[in-house]
């Protein structure tokens, strides 16, 4: 059995992670592309090209539906696809806004079709291996988690200057330590905000946002992310007994090259791996019933809240 893709856009994710994911996962084929441009469509060498969303929507022969659009357009196109009856992986962050979120989640209960987030860091066996050792309490109780996810992007032109199409850096990778977070606490993440630093662009997005906050009463939780400082990608989870943190600069794009766990004075080592590849390989199994894992759009939603939380708290420039 495959899921038969259909993507909506066709820039550089889809092309050059999720295009590769659907050829190499046991499940699924890519069998239609719409985008603005025919030639790129093309390029990803699907079955069939649609000259515009719509009609790809309406193909019934499309299963579900990968959308890799501006963030102001997911909410729009994912509730379009569910119901015309496909199931939808969307890109992060997978709205606007928490009420956005929530009304893509009842269009996907009401149509009966899965509705995920594209936040593949998760599936990537690394990152399962914190979660496992959080929870069996290799590491004692939690009492802090870092994370940073910063780099200096040149954006002229872009989306991700636009405040009005969901641009800034918070939006961008702050949805991959949020739902760290989230996970590391198994999903129960109450998060208390005590700080919030940014630096704004001449556009009005933040560039850089550095938060500090505390989880379920007891945890210090800081995130830091930029479109400005020089490349950095951290989590670290330090507990009573244990401290686990990711060796490299990957601990959130580590993709198909080997990556290092350190657990106390311990190194535990991961092969070269597709977590886009094993996101796809999720999804269509939970679709025909098989053993699968998918985080839950609960957790997406309380993520999304938390997005709009920070947003909202005032705060200073970033200091440090």
């Amino acid at each position: 059995m495959s899921i038969r893709w259909g993507f909506l856009g066709a820039g550089s994710i889809a092309t050059k992670a999720l295009r590769p994911a659907v050829f190499a996962a046991k499940n699924a084929n890519l069998y239609a592309v719409a985008s603005r441009d025919a030639a790129r469509s093309q390029s990803l060498e699907p079955k069939k090209i649609h000259t515009n969303y719509d009609d790809l929507l309406s193909d019934p022969e499309v299963d579900a539906v990968y959308i890799s659009l501006a963030n102001d357009q997911h909410c729009n196109w994912s509730i379009k696809a569910l119901n015309a009856g496909k199931h939808v992986l969307c890109e992060k962050p997978i709205a606007m806004n928490a009420i956005e979120a929530r009304s893509m989640a009842d269009a996907a209960k009401v149509n009966d079709r899965l509705l995920v987030e594209a936040v593949w860091t998760l599936w990537h066996p690394r990152f399962i291996r914190m979660v496992e050792l959080v929870r069996n309490g290799a590491i004692g109780e939690i009492k802090s988690i870092d994370s940073s996810f910063t780099f200096p992007g040149s954006l002229e032109g872009n989306y991700r200057l636009i405040p009005e199409m969901g641009g800034g850096s918070l939006f961008d990778v702050g949805p991959y330590p949020l739902h760290a977070f989230s996970a590391l606490t198994n999903g129960d993440l109450k998060l208390f905000i005590n700080s919030v630093e940014r630096n704004t662009s001449t556009t009005g997005v933040d560039m850089t946002t550095r938060i500090d906050a505390t989880i379920n009463s007891s945890i210090a939780a800081h995130a830091l992310t930029s479109f400005e400082r020089e490349e950095e990608q951290k989590l670290v989870v330090t507990g009573s007994l244990a401290t686990i943190e990711n060796v490299g600069n990957d601990a959130f794009t580590s993709l198909k090259n080997p990556s290092i766990l350190k657990v106390g004075d311990d190194i535990e080592k991961f092969a070269p791996v597709d977590p886009y590849q094993l996101m796809v390989e999720n999804f269509g199994s939970r679709i025909f019933g098989e053993p699968s894992w998918i985080p839950s759009m609960s957790e997406t939603i309380r993520v999304m809240e938390i997005l709009d939380e920070i947003s909202a708290t005032k705060g200073g420039p970033v200091t440090r």
